[in-house]
């Protein structure tokens, strides 16, 4: 019986890896295997992370964008900006915004000098709301608590990937 996590046998490899050759696929089954394990992943991810939202009444986008706004040294940024942080759709983020300014957790205002831009900065309140989902993402006991330990290591494992992939933009 195993005794760990690590011992148990990973159904991708006895799923996929073994029988690759068997039905006559052809090239390398490792680049199929890294794109179903880091969908299930990301998949585990989103779950626990949706459950800490949820209760807060937040969105995953808005949760981005709060957290990237809090990050700015000024908690400010144009909508482009952010689209481009979280890598999303601006239409998306305008919509996300609405939502987040109609719950009093960012501010907007028109850009300084382009008339075209709107600048979005977090309140006071936005931070806090971020602040309680990143202490409850990193607890124990919280929606990722079965991850306690392995953040750092999984986000240092992913680098490489990310590095090739072209994705060190900020």
């Amino acid at each position: 019986m195993p005794t760990s996590a690590q011992d148990c046998v990973d159904p991708l490899v006895t799923g996929i890896l073994d029988r690759w050759e068997g039905q006559g696929l052809p090239g390398d089954p490792w680049p199929f295997m890294a794109v179903c394990a880091v969908g299930r992943l990301h998949q585990l991810l989103q779950k626990a992370l949706d459950v800490e939202l949820k209760k807060l009444g937040l969105t995953r986008t808005g949760y981005y964008l709060l957290t990237t706004l809090a990050l700015k040294t000024d908690g400010r940024a144009r909508l482009s900006t952010l689209s481009r942080l979280v890598m999303m759709h601006p239409t998306s983020v305008k919509l996300t915004v609405d939502q987040l300014e109609a719950a009093g957790w960012v501010a907007r205002s028109p850009h300084p000098s382009d008339r075209r831009a709107t600048i979005v900065e977090i309140t006071d309140s936005g931070r806090d709301r971020a602040g309680i989902v990143n202490e409850a993402l990193a607890s124990p006991d919280g929606p990722m608590g079965a991850f306690t330990g392995l953040h750092q290591d999984l986000f240092e494992a992913l680098q490489p990937a990310r590095r090739v992939g072209g994705d060190m933009e900020l």
